[in-house]
């Protein structure tokens, strides 16, 4: 089974001067918690998440509309290419500890989002004498890997100095 065939294909985006404001309204009306962030070329060039952005607000003493996607995006790309097989694209997953992932073409282009949701609505539980092209069990190793627990860097570093 290919990305094509599970990913969402009418995805929104954003750009890195649209203000956070704007982005959480966004992602309110299209139900989503991922934004790719594309550049004037309509390349994606990031994404930024319902996280980034609660983080950004909660640790800055500024409005929504005066702080921009830019300053908040984590400026790591993690993606799949539309003829990528699913179990690749959850591979990635797995080991970035991401549940969504930006489906760019070869020109650097959106053509969708693959995330959890898509895949968990297409597998298929393992029978017995038949094969599943995405299986109960290749969701749930996943999740589980995306889940696994990690603490943020700076409880991480005091650990390690005591």
């Amino acid at each position: 089974m290919r990305v094509k065939d599970v990913m969402m294909r009418t995805p929104v985006s954003c750009r890195p001067e649209t203000n956070v404001g704007a982005a959480v309204e966004m992602m309110w009306f299209r139900n989503c918690g991922m934004l790719p962030v594309v550049n004037a070329e309509d390349r994606v060039i990031g994404v930024v998440t319902d996280r980034d952005i609660c983080i950004a607000l909660g640790t800055r003493n500024r409005l929504p509309g005066e702080v921009t996607v830019g300053e908040v995006s984590p400026g790591k790309l993690f993606s799949s290419k539309p003829n990528d097989e699913v179990q690749a694209a959850l591979a990635v997953m797995a080991q970035t500890k991401v549940r969504r992932l930006p489906v760019i073409n070869e020109e650097g282009k959106l053509e969708g989002i693959l995330s959890m949701d898509d895949v968990v609505r297409h597998a298929e539980p393992g029978i017995l004498g038949k094969v599943s092209e995405l299986s109960y069990d290749d969701v749930v190793n996943t999740l589980k890997k995306v889940y696994q627990l990690q603490f943020p860097v700076s409880v991480r570093e005091k650990a390690a100095a005591a």
